[in-house]
């Protein structure tokens, strides 16, 4: 398949700078049965029926993105990714790379510096942590949250890039499709008869990164950590509808059903694929040529291509700030 298929128009004033000051009023575009409807976050304990299960990724965010300078005063960008089996050394995103030697030290307080060291390609670099001190308490006090690229206003509180429900600091960015749930709304969904579990997955470098082949069969994924306990694919597999909430859930669990329940995946989900796990979706609306929204093509078919148009006729917000879809997968037949 070509990159291109996966290609529509996204003007700027429709990718949402800033999270709504209410998590639930995000707009909902709801495609079930073929059947498009317009609603509100706050509405989805409506949608969901007695032995629903509600699957959700409770990694949380690492505030690592920190912003120094070398010696001849030109700036750096470091981003921590994930952290390596070598005690304190991390997988990095170093901006400009090329122009950093192996071995320079950045120091961004009189507890906390970086040792950028190996170049392994592409931008990334092996970084050593020298920290004195909390670990998490030091990012928070000098990095800051690894928002894309394409917001351009600053987060004024941070836990808005957190979910209600994560756990542990791991990941370099947020489970965008988990930022409108609140915990009212999930007690809400169990009292209509739903279930509520959690997966992890910590979300990594395709992210950030764009696919590097026009031909996406050429695409290699970046692998992350992820672990399903052996409950959830038991629930799994007594649901009615399981409903994953954002797309790395539903990398989680579909990795999770080909046998191996926690490790590394790189599975690039996409035409044609056999789901097994994961019946309706709610997430975000995607960028133009994503990994994400050749998942998205491959869980509707071409069905996206008039849902999106429908989104930006109706004035929805794009993006990690922006509102969300509930869909239901499309089966196709040979």
């Amino acid at each position: 398949m070509d990159l291109n298929e996966f290609d529509y128009d996204l003007p700027d004033f429709a990718i949402a700078q800033k999270p709504l000051s209410v998590r639930t009023d995000s707009r909902l575009l709801v495609d079930i049965d073929n059947q498009i409807q317009h609603s509100k976050i706050s509405d989805l304990p409506e949608m969901v029926k007695p032995g629903d299960l509600i699957v959700m990724n409770n990694t949380r965010v690492l505030p690592a993105r920190f912003y120094t300078s070398k010696s001849t005063g030109g700036k750096v960008e470091i981003l921590l990714l994930e952290e390596s089996k070598e005690t304190d050394h991390w997988e990095a995103l170093v901006k400009p790379s090329r122009k950093i030697e192996p071995g320079s030290i950045f120091k961004l307080g009189e507890d906390f510096q970086i040792e950028v060291r190996d170049d392994l390609g592409k931008g990334l670099r092996k970084v050593r942590l020298d920290v004195k001190g909390d670990f998490i308490q030091t990012l928070e006090k000098y990095g800051e949250m690894p928002l894309p690229p394409y917001i351009k206003t600053k987060l004024e509180d941070k836990d808005r890039y957190q979910t209600v429900y994560s756990k542990e600091a791991k990941s370099a960015a947020a489970p965008t499709a988990g930022l409108h749930i609140t915990e009212e709304l999930l007690e809400k969904c169990i009292e209509k008869g739903a279930k509520i579990e959690f997966i992890e997955l910590v979300v990594g470098l395709d992210t950030f990164r764009p696919l590097d082949s026009e031909n996406i069969e050429e695409h290699k994924m970046h692998s992350e950590f992820y672990s399903v306990s052996e409950n959830v694919i038991k629930e799994c597999a007594e649901a009615k509808r399981v409903i994953a909430v954002g797309t790395t859930t539903v990398r989680a669990l579909e990795t999770a059903a080909l046998g191996e329940l926690e490790g590394r995946t790189n599975i690039f989900i996409k035409r044609p694929f056999d789901f097994k796990i994961v019946d309706l979706l709610l997430t975000n609306f995607h960028l133009p040529k994503s990994t994400l929204l050749i998942m998205l093509d491959a869980f509707l078919g071409e069905r996206w291509k008039s849902l999106y148009e429908e989104a930006l006729h109706e004035n929805y917000r794009f993006l990690s700030f922006g509102d969300a879809m509930l869909t239901q997968r499309q089966i196709f037949r040979n």
